[in-house]
């Protein structure tokens, strides 16, 4: 069994039980309200403007990324700037045609179905989902047998709003479906700050510049973790301090949480370590760390590597996962000096 579930860590993107009452509370309204992403906000906003200037729908958008960097926060905000209701759905709980059958003719002119996780949609869920973003039309079968018979049905002109942190796993006929495609990254440390200092406020905790700064350093550069430690260093100061964020709570609240400086937890740690002390650094096969681990090979590529890989801690080649010698500095461990001659030019850290 793993030391501790992934999806009871602190740092974890994937959306817990304990966000959703809050997501409401602290999630921007409008365009100009959200934090980041800033080349990603100047198309949407050209997007948007150009169909309100001809009056029409907006084009079926794609966002992907790593979980927890407001995918879905965007479509909400993209239904209010257009004006319109969201219907929202996910690609798993749609599990027969029917269902999606259901969905879309409910939807009304310039509405917007937003389906997160669109990725793990059925095979036959596709299907009846091509003609209705291509042609806005349903085709469903009547009947069985020899007197089965096609009836398609006119649907209003709508939106589509796909969301999802696999964007290789999209079959090619879907992703072309989507007129606008775009990629969320990593936010920057002014961005985490600034999404941590206006979270405070709408909590009605009292937050200095080092304390906004302390928790956005330790956030992975991932609004939804950044919040979700807000919370947790407000309990703290709460309880052990005066009630006010500075750095000094926010170092100790954190500390305790075993999230280092660089917002690393006990499962990046391990995976690094995994690599470096059982197999010499690498390269080693993600199944291999998994198994190493016990944890899920998937839980390692969708939610520990994405960060080890921005911070320049790991390296994916063809043979392997391959740590870097920033990753052997950062837990102290001496790098043999073949391993200096053979590593790659690293990137810098943010």
């Amino acid at each position: 069994m793993n030391e501790k579930s992934t999806s009871e860590r602190h740092i974890s993107p994937r959306k817990k039980q304990e966000d959703q009452g809050l997501d409401g509370l602290l999630r921007p309204q409008r365009l100009a309200d959200f934090t980041g992403q800033e080349r990603l906000k100047t198309n949407l906003a050209i997007l948007i403007e150009a169909a309100q200037a001809r009056q029409e729908p907006l084009d079926h958008i794609l966002f992907h990324g790593p979980p927890g960097l407001g995918k879905t926060t965007l479509a909400h905000v993209v239904a209010n700037e257009m004006n319109v209701n969201i219907r929202v759905t996910a690609g798993p709980a749609i599990e027969r045609a029917g269902d999606l059958a259901a969905i879309l003719t409910n939807l009304r002119a310039g509405d917007i179905l937003f389906i997160d996780e669109v990725h793990r949609l059925g095979r036959a869920v596709e299907e009846i989902l091509y003609p209705a973003m291509e042609d806005f039309v349903l085709d469903i079968v009547v009947g069985k047998g020899p007197g089965a018979k096609n009836v398609r049905l006119k649907l209003p002109r709508f939106t589509v709003i796909g969301a999802t942190t696999r964007l290789a796993l999209l079959t090619a006929p879907l992703r072309a479906r989507f007129g606008a495609v775009y990629r969320m990254d990593f936010y920057e440390q002014a961005a985490m700050e600034t999404i941590v200092t206006r979270g405070a406020r709408i909590l009605g905790v009292p937050i200095d510049g080092e304390g906004a700064a302390e928790i956005a350093r330790r956030s992975r550069g991932t609004p939804r973790v950044a919040l979700r430690l807000l919370r947790r260093v407000r309990d703290y100061v709460q309880v052990r301090a005066d009630g006010e964020i500075n750095r000094e709570t926010a170092v100790a609240a954190l500390d305790l949480l075993e999230i280092d400086h660089l917002g690393l937890d006990d499962l990046d740690r391990r995976v690094l370590r995994t690599i470096i002390e059982k197999f010499g650094g690498g390269p080693v096969g993600l199944d291999t760390i998994a198994a190493s681990i016990s944890e899920e090979s998937d839980t390692i590529m969708d939610v520990v590597e994405p960060y080890l890989l921005q911070l320049g801690f790991l390296e994916r080649t063809a043979r392997g996962r391959i740590a870097t010698p920033h990753a052997y500095k950062h837990l102290g461990i001496p790098l043999k000096s073949s391993q200096e001659d053979d590593a790659p030019n690293q990137p810098k850290l943010f």
